[in-house]
């Protein structure tokens, strides 16, 4: 298993303050929290760069426990829209993900459409969707 499954978002948040995800070579991004993509490996550090903002945004919310939960991303390749990213935050005993985080969906009927997904109604349907600021008020931050 990858070091991403060990590191808490609190120690996420300081590797990524200090550097640690900065390298653009395949290794770092998945020790950053890369599980799975569909875009050009050289892309990843970027995608890094532009989730982390938000992950910190997210990070401050009571729904998150900083130690307990840990953060890993998906680039996704729907048949029916474009290629576009979400992050996830997980249990580190369990690895269940709690949140899926989409700034913004590439699916054709849903196409720049921000949601978050949970565990609270077992990822039926949306917990929100709208615009990231949808998302950030259902965060609380």
């Amino acid at each position: 298993m990858s070091e991403r499954a060990e590191v808490s978002v609190r120690q996420w948040l300081e590797n990524y303050a200090a550097g640690k995800y900065d390298a653009s070579d395949c290794m770092t991004q998945i020790d950053a929290g890369w599980y799975d993509w569909f875009c050009k490996d050289k892309s990843l550090a970027g995608k890094t760069r532009k989730l982390a903002s938000k992950v910190k945004r997210i990070a401050k919310s009571k729904k998150i426990n900083l130690d307990t939960m840990y953060v890993w991303f998906k680039n996704n390749c729907p048949m029916d829209g474009s290629l576009y990213d979400d992050f996830r935050f997980a249990d580190r005993t369990s690895g269940d993900v709690v949140y899926t985080i989409t700034p913004a969906s590439g699916h054709n009927a849903e196409r720049g459409i921000a949601s978050v997904w949970g565990r609270e109604n077992e990822f039926a349907d949306p917990l929100v969707e709208g615009t990231w600021a949808d998302v950030l008020k259902f965060f609380e931050v």
